[in-house]
């Protein structure tokens, strides 16, 4: 099983070769999201990494927009909520975690993005990780919005001895656990030949694409065909893999004939998991298995930058000029907003945290829209207010000037006692907003 899988790595462009270009006369996008998990903004090439080799994510910046100030949720739950719901978690009413033996998951209340593009005509496929809730079937992806469903209802730690728990790992196709156990390797290769077929099925009608990779979340896999071909050891050779996947969904949209005509996110989730907890460090796992926030702070689980600011570009032609790369504020919630209106969808009348970003990307507006940004935990942690970030994860107060301090190394508290008191009150608002507390107090 192990080889067969591994060897469509060395036939799929010749599988790729033989689709039948399709003329695309829709009026909207076909969309396709791509999204990693732990990757830090530090890990691809195009963001400076001097080892691991990205050709194809760099390519698809150097064909788009690369955003250099996007922010998500710092672990897996809030961003993808952020993604699939454009709000911030804590509006989201889960009633439970959403890991393994988690009750929770998305209330029927919500207006997921599948769920708006089907809406608008689109057909929904989803590959991967959800982690929005399993235990019922209605939390599933096949019931929130997508047509089809193959990939994992969580993360790929929720298993022995990383997680302890007797609740089995196995993949779904649509509501059904169709595979346990499963060969961790294999899944970047095999959610590829998932998405290629997706592709090549395609009709007439726009298509949503969203791939939710496993990688590089620990504990890390990776196929043979690309173990130890890196130059920067097993996390390089996963790292490269996943850009070999990105190579791979773009030639079948190049092959199709619909690559004109589609709009292509990538991004990760949240930061690496640098301070990952001793109970990841067995089998095999080893500190050096994460990535890097380059120059960021913090990491996964952390609202300094490290955290929550990851690699993200959009490539869409005809409508984002080539080659460009933005340090405007961008955050998660707005890529929900933005790909309902190219659908020409509408959201649910609820509160949305999101903007849309078409007439920026267009180049119809000089800046994004977004003028903050809330970095929530268990309670609201830190704001981003225009050129300004206070963080309260310490307790105290740490204000820093994002424009000539993007690492957050100087506090600059104490001599802006105003812009403190300022950002504060603004978190003190959202908080009772969306029910939590603020971290910390002012003196």
């Amino acid at each position: 099983m192990k080889e067969t899988h591994t060897s469509l790595i060395f036939v799929f462009s010749f599988l790729i070769t033989s689709f039948v270009p399709l003329a695309c006369s829709a009026a909207v996008p076909n969309i396709v999201v791509l999204f990693a998990d732990d990757m830090g903004y530090g890990d691809l090439s195009c963001y400076g990494h001097p080892r691991i080799r990205t050709p194809h994510l760099d390519q698809l910046a150097r064909e788009g927009i690369r955003l250099t100030s996007f922010v998500t949720g710092s672990w897996c739950n809030p961003s993808r909520t952020q993604l699939i719901t454009g709000r911030y978690m804590p509006r989201v009413k889960f009633r439970g975690s959403t890991g393994a033996d988690g009750k929770g998951g998305l209330p029927d209340s919500e207006w997921t993005l599948p769920e708006a593009l089907k809406d608008a005509g689109y057909q929904t496929h989803m590959i991967g990780k959800w982690h929005l809730g399993y235990k019922e079937k209605r939390f599933l992806p096949v019931n929130q919005g997508f047509d089809t469903w193959f990939g994992l209802p969580y993360s790929n730690d929720y298993m022995r001895p990383w997680v302890q728990t007797d609740e089995p790992l196995g993949l779904y196709r649509g509501e059904d656990m169709v595979e346990h156990p499963f060969d961790q390797d294999l899944l970047t290769t095999r959610y590829t030949v998932e998405a290629i077929k997706r592709i090549e099925a395609a009709d007439d009608r726009p298509f949503f694409l969203y791939l939710a990779y496993a990688m590089p979340h620990l504990p890390i896999h990776v196929s043979d065909a690309f173990r130890g071909k890196s130059q920067a050891g097993l996390y390089g050779d996963v790292i490269e893999e996943v850009d070999w996947s990105v190579g791979m969904v773009l030639a079948a949209l190049e092959k199709k004939g619909v690559s004109g005509n589609t709009l292509v996110f990538f991004a990760s989730d949240n930061g690496p998991w640098i301070n990952m907890p001793p109970r990841m460090r067995q089998a095999g796992n080893e500190r050096w298995h994460a990535g890097s926030a380059g120059p960021l702070r913090g990491c996964k689980g952390q609202t300094y930058e490290g955290g929550a600011r990851v690699p993200a570009m959009l490539r869409w032609p005809g409508k984002i000029e080539p080659g460009r790369v933005s340090a405007d504020l961008v955050g998660m919630p707005d890529i929900y907003r933005t790909l309902i209106s190219a659908a020409g969808g509408k959201p649910l009348e609820h509160k949305i945290d999101g903007h849309d970003l078409v007439p920026f990307l267009a180049g119809k507006t000089e800046n994004a829209p977004r003028e903050e940004y809330f970095y929530f935990r268990n309670t609201l942690d830190a704001l981003r207010s225009g050129d300004w970030k206070l963080c309260m994860t310490t307790g105290k107060p740490e204000l820093f000037d994002m424009v000539t301090d993007p690492f957050e190394r100087f506090n600059r508290a104490e001599a802006e006692p105003e812009k403190v008191a300022e950002l504060y009150a603004r978190m003190r608002e959202m908080a009772a907003e969306v029910g939590i507390k603020v971290s910390g107090s002012l003196p």
